[in-house]
C-alpha cells in the first residue's frame, strides 16, 4: 500500500508534469517550436528563424539543468543519458533512423503531439505507429534484435574507447553560442527565440520534480526530464490497460502537451491547417513509415529530438551529442533528397521579418 506522504509526492510529481506539459504544448503550438521545422525551413528557404529558437533552448536546457543540478545535488549520472556501457554502434544507427523517418512523417514525436492537439489526424496515425513500434522494440517482437545490437560485445568494447562522460560546459556553451552568432541577423531579432527560452527551462524544471520533488515517493520516481518516444509506447499501454496501470511523470505530460496545444490553437488558429503536401505524397504512408522508423530509432538512440537533444543534452553526455548529431544529419539529408523529388511540404513561412 502506499504510504500517505509518498502518495500525495506522488500526485505532486504527476501535477507538476501536467503543468510543465501544458506549458510545453501552448509555447509549441503558439509559434510551432520544432527541430524538423528548423531544418526543412533552412533546405526550402535558408530561413534560420526557428533553429536559433531549438539553439536558445539547447542554451537554455543546459544552463537550467545545471544549475538545479548544482543547487539540489541531482546526480545526472543515474540517468539513462551518462550511462558508462553505452554502445555508439547503436545510438548512430537509432539517430539516423530517426532523422529520416521524422522528415518523412514531417516532424518528430513532441511535434506530432502538437499537430495533433491542432486536429491533424495524420499525426495520430504517427504517434500510434511511434508508440507501437517502440514497445515493439522494447519490450516485444523486435526487442531480441535490438538487445543484440545494443549488448554487442564487440561494439561495446569499441565504443569504450569513448568515455560517455559529462563534456565542458564552456566549450559546450562558447560553439552554442557561436551557432546562435550565426543563425541570428541582428541582436533584436533574439527575441524571436523566447520560445526556445521557455522549452529550455522546461527541462530544467522537469530534472528539478523528478530528482528533487519526487525524490522521496514511494515507488521512487525515475530521474528523467522531457522525452516522446518510449513514453508514447507507455502513454498507449495506460490508456488500454487503465485499471492496471500507473500514472508516470513522461504520461502526465504527454496528456499536458496534448490539452495544452488544443487550448492554445483554440486562440491561435493560424497553425490549425495542415502543410500542403505535393500532389504525388501519399501523406498517410509517409505517417506510417515515418512514425515506424521514429518509435525503432528512438528507443536505439535511447531519445528523440527532445530526449536527446535536449535533455540528453543538458546533462553533457557526449552519447546525446552523438544521438542529435545522427538524427539532425540524416534529417537534412532525408530534407535535401525529398526537396529534389518535390515531396518536402511546404508549410508556413518563418522568415525573421514575420
Amino acid at each position: 500500500m502506499y504510504n500517505t506522504d509518498d502518495f500525495e509526492l506522488y500526485h505532486t510529481v504527476n501535477v507538476f508534469a501536467l503543468i510543465i506539459g501544458l506549458a510545453y504544448g501552448m509555447i509549441a503550438q503558439k509559434t510551432q517550436f520544432c527541430f524538423n521545422g528548423s531544418i526543412k525551413d533552412y533546405v526550402l528557404s535558408r530561413s534560420t528563424r526557428r533553429g536559433a529558437s531549438i539553439l536558445t533552448a539547447m542554451i537554455a536546457a543546459i544552463f537550467s539543468s545545471q544549475l538545479f543540478s548544482y543547487l539540489y545535488a541531482i546526480d545526472f549520472s543515474t540517468s539513462i543519458y551518462l550511462q558508462p556501457d553505452i554502445n555508439f554502434f547503436a545510438i548512430i544507427f537509432g539517430g539516423l533512423l530517426f532523422g529520416a523517418g521524422m522528415m518523412r512523417a514531417d516532424g518528430c514525436s513532441s511535434r506530432h503531439l502538437v499537430k495533433f492537439s491542432q486536429g491533424d489526424l495524420h499525426s495520430l496515425v504517427t504517434l500510434l505507429c511511434i508508440a507501437i513500434f517502440a514497445y515493439m522494440t522494447s519490450k516485444g517482437l523486435f526487442s531480441y534484435g535490438a538487445a543484440l545490437l545494443q549488448t554487442n560485445p564487440v561494439l561495446l568494447d569499441i565504443s569504450s574507447f569513448i568515455p560517455n562522460s559529462p563534456m565542458s560546459i564552456p566549450i559546450v556553451i562558447g560553439l552554442l553560442l557561436l551557432a546562435l552568432w550565426k543563425a541570428v541577423p541582428k541582436v533584436k531579432n533574439l527575441l524571436a527565440c523566447s520560445d526556445g527560452l521557455v522549452v529550455g527551462t522546461l527541462i530544467g524544471l522537469s530534472w528539478f520534480v523528478t530528482g528533487v520533488v519526487g525524490f522521496d515517493a514511494f515507488d521512487a520516481t525515475p530521474l528523467e526530464s522531457l522525452s516522446f518516444v518510449y513514453p508514447s509506447g507507455k502513454t498507449l499501454e495506460y490508456l488500454m490497460f487503465f485499471s492496471g496501470s500507473t500514472l508516470s511523470f513522461s504520461i502526465t505530460v504527454i496528456f499536458g502537451i496534448v490539452a495544452g496545444g488544443f487550448i492554445m490553437s483554440l486562440f491561435n488558429k493560424k497553425f490549425r491547417f495542415n502543410c500542403a503536401a505535393p500532389q504525388n505524397s501519399n501523406k498517410l504512408k509517409n505517417s506510417i513509415l515515418g512514425g515506424a522508423m521514429m518509435g525503432i530509432g528512438g528507443i536505439l538512440a535511447m531519445g528523440c529530438t527532445i530526449g536527446q537533444g535536449l535533455s540528453g543534452i543538458s546533462t553533457l553526455a557526449v552519447s546525446s551529442f552523438v544521438a542529435l548529431l545522427s538524427i539532425a544529419v540524416s534529417a537534412y539529408i532525408t530534407a535535401l533528397y525529398m526537396a529534389k523529388k518535390e515531396d518536402l511540404p511546404s508549410c508556413f513561412n518563418f522568415d525573421w521579418d514575420r
